[in-house]
């Protein structure tokens, strides 16, 4: 017998969820949330790294204590001679020369820079060359940030050329209005949350707009092939072709999303969370939720976008128009559907005699007109059987 469970179901693309139909829901819902990210941009902001917002990065050893007796170190020095300044953040981290702990702090002078860094030695109990110290100036961070916006116009640009190339422009369209919603909604998550935004993030964000990008075209694509000449017939609207493609390629897509998110997890929960490897929490964070967030919006945006867009085309729309007006057709009984055995001959109307002979009278298409025959003749032979023999000859 065979299984009938969900997951089976959507391996053989019978799920039949009714995404497209609901699109005002999840365009509503989409909204919603966009509309929360944006009011907490302007009121949260973001929480920007010393590479973007300016300041100083303390590295001491890892042998000094934990990370958490290194931080109040620290903050007890920069409350000593810092004047105000304290920890934004602190991690461990790796290298060739061993395990350290990495520090930053908010801006501070070259020589409120040195005081703390004797401060720190002098509580640490090491000597101060052992502690390296650097200073990050708040116009590399714009200079990053302009350099990235340039390759993001860019990525679209291409990005929208080859999807009309390739498509239409109605689906590249739709494409970007996902790639743009999933952008601001992730950017979102980071100022709600207060996620920290480094050079790294910047560099997660630009990489996760390929992934969100690759399952839109390959919904897209089974749209494509399921509405291909779909105004010949007048079974089926653009929006249930298009639902049909979404729930055939929702299985490739969840698995697709779930493969690339094991990886990215393990880089984050394992490599960050359980090992310590600081360096990787910035790319590991905005890879896991941007590419989550791009699964939602391939799924629920992007087709739905597409469907309202292309009922906006009179050809489509008229299609549209024409199978809702043959199914109220059959609906009330005035058309029969396709395959449906024909009424019986007693609910049939009677047929006028003379009609009926007239047209059983009337040749086929293509027939040859029936020549009349002589009389007494058989067989195309004439009468009497004998041939054209004169009078009176026998048959010797």
């Amino acid at each position: 017998m065979a299984k009938s469970g969900l997951a089976s179901r959507l391996y053989r693309g019978e799920a039949d969820l009714n995404i497209v139909g609901r699109r005002k829901l999840w365009f509503a819902v989409a909204g919603a949330l966009v509309l929360i990210a944006v009011l907490s941009f302007a009121v949260r902001g973001f929480s920007l790294g010393i590479e973007f917002a300016g300041g100083n990065s303390f590295q001491v050893p890892a042998s000094v204590g934990t990370l958490d007796q290194a931080e109040d170190k620290v903050n007890a020095a920069l409350a000593a001679k810092g004047d105000g300044a304290t920890v934004v953040t602190a991690q461990k981290v790796g290298g060739t020369s061993g395990e350290y702990y990495e520090l930053r702090t908010g801006q501070l002078t070259a020589e409120q820079a040195n005081e703390v860094k004797t401060e720190m030695a002098q509580s640490f109990g090491i000597q101060a060359d052992q502690i390296s110290g650097s200073q990050v100036s708040e116009a590399w961070g714009s200079q990053v940030t302009s350099r990235a916006l340039l390759g993001l116009l860019i990525f679209v640009a291409v990005v929208a050329i080859y999807l009309i190339l390739r498509f239409e422009w109605r689906m590249a369209a739709a494409a970007i209005a996902s790639l743009f919603t999933n952008l601001l909604l992730t950017a979102g998550i980071y100022s709600l949350v207060g996620f920290e935004v480094t050079p790294s993030t910047i560099i997660g964000f630009l990489t996760i707009l390929g992934f969100a990008l690759y399952d839109v075209v390959v919904v897209f694509d089974k749209v494509q092939e399921n509405t291909r000449g779909i105004t010949a017939s007048n079974n089926t609207t653009y929006g249930e072709a298009a639902n049909l493609a979404l729930n055939q390629s929702l299985m490739r897509s969840l698995n697709t999303s779930v493969v690339a998110l094991l990886p990215v997890g393990g880089l984050l929960f394992i490599g960050a969370g359980l090992l310590g490897a600081g360096t990787l929490k910035d790319l590991g964070l905005v890879l896991f939720v941007g590419m989550a967030v791009a699964f939602l919006t391939s799924i629920l945006l992007a087709t739905p976008l597409l469907v309202l867009l292309k009922n906006q085309d009179p050809r489509i729309s008229a299609h549209n128009k024409r199978v809702l007006a043959r199914r109220g057709a059959i609906a009330r009984g005035e058309l029969a559907p396709k395959g449906a055995p024909r009424a019986s001959a007693a609910a049939e109307p009677a047929i006028d005699a003379e009609a009926a002979a007239l047209a059983g009278a009337a040749p086929k298409v293509g027939a040859r007109p029936a020549g009349k025959r002589p009389t007494g003749a058989r067989g195309g032979r004439p009468a009497g059987g004998g041939g054209n023999r004169p009078g009176g000859a026998k048959r010797r």
